[in-house]
């Protein structure tokens, strides 16, 4: 029997190999899984060596004062690799962890091939890694077509699949009425999937939706949380005695509370192209520590963090990082849009525009299963 060992990073890469694996079941429903992730693979009955919260740390000094934990996990992940003895290691994003665990299985068993779903955003920082890659990666599955300029140029094969995000997927019908009041109006809120975000990020999130209740009582809040940190949200909120709030991690609710949302307001990152793909207006947001911010500064060379901005290289999506990343200039910004609707229906019209352009032409998930397939039988 083919075998195949996963290696994610965090939920949100979690989620994404399970679009790919799920298609690739119904190729071939006689492959042996193992893998490093979440909820999302297991639903699909493929048993995490360890919890995904092990290795889930945001920022250059989160990464560091965890360096030693870290390093262990990758030991752990290398070795249990080597006693699977998988025909494919399919590591998906999170490249710090997944890919020095390649890098390292590659030297020890060169016989296994090496697949890396969604490539580091070299055009963002780093362009030089990009020649370390092909010592260790056999195949590099790209998200967005204007990456494979950076692959080709040091003959990496690549793929051009795009992104599993934006996948219509059907999802089941679930009756929202006891949760939904239908008086009032669904913002949906995005602090994060990792802890160490949301911790941040859930203060000013708290007080910008008690700025919201001074002046309005027809919003209702919706927090899209994931398994890993529902219950710290949920205790935040109450904290706050935030009644108009509410936290769901179910997926299918979440997807049909973001559909029947006005409005959303999202942390940097990939969900802002399921915001952008379900029509719904939004901004930005994003905060680290100092350290980190200086040097992200000083490493990266692109002018916005989210991704709709950078393809565009101009503000489509507004975007309130660091300093402007606070309770204030989120409520001033969401009340602006909410009563500027001619603006926010530009918004959801150049963000159709762009995701039409980063689309692959079938199925993301479909054509990055096929290529794991092929190499199982090449």
């Amino acid at each position: 029997m083919k075998k195949i060992f996963i290696v994610t990073g965090e939920p949100s890469g979690d989620k994404l190999a399970s679009t790919v694996i799920s298609k690739l079941i119904e190729i071939n429903p006689d492959i042996q899984y193992s893998c490093v992730g979440g909820k999302h693979l297991n639903s699909l009955g493929i048993k995490s060596i360890f919890d995904l919260k092990d290795i889930t740390y945001l920022g250059f000094t989160s990464v560091l004062l965890n360096i030693f934990k870290i390093r262990n996990r990758i030991n752990k992940t290398v070795d249990e690799i080597i006693k699977f003895n998988p025909d494919i290691l399919f590591s998906v994003d999170s490249p710090d962890f997944t890919l020095r665990v390649a890098d390292r299985v590659k030297k020890i068993n060169n016989n296994i091939k090496t697949i890396h779903y969604v490539a580091p955003q070299v055009w963002i920082w780093r362009e030089g890694r990009v020649k370390k890659f092909k010592k260790y990666i056999d195949h590099i599955l790209l998200l967005f077509n204007f990456e494979k300029k950076y692959f080709d140029k040091e003959k990496i094969l690549n793929t051009f699949v795009g992104h599993p995000l934006l996948e219509q997927n059907m999802r089941s019908k679930i009756d929202l009425s006891p949760v939904i009041n239908k008086d009032h109006k669904i913002i949906s809120i995005f602090a994060g999937s990792r802890n160490s975000e949301t911790n941040i990020l859930l203060p000013i999130l708290c007080d910008f939706i008690k700025l919201m209740n001074k002046r309005f009582n027809d919003y209702s809040f919706f927090f899209h949380a994931t398994d890993e940190n529902r219950e710290l949200i949920v205790n935040f909120t109450k904290i706050n005695n935030l009644s108009n709030s509410q936290v769901i991690s179910d997926e299918d609710i979440k997807s049909q509370i973001l559909s029947s949302s006005v409005f959303a307001v999202a942390k940097s990152g990939t969900v802002s192209l399921e915001i952008c793909n379900a029509n719904i207006p939004s901004i930005i947001i994003y905060k680290v520590n100092m350290i980190n911010f200086w040097i992200m500064k000083f490493l990266v060379n692109v002018k916005f963090a989210n991704i709709i901005n950078i393809i565009n290289n101009k503000e489509v999506i507004p975007e309130l990082l660091q300093a402007e990343c606070n309770a204030k200039e989120i409520y001033n910004s969401v009340v602006y849009l909410l009563k500027n609707p001619d603006i926010m229906k530009k918004q959801i019209e150049d963000c159709k525009k762009t995701i039409n352009t980063i689309k692959s032409k079938t199925s993301s998930s479909s054509e990055a299963s096929s290529i794991l397939a092929k190499y199982l039988i090449s």
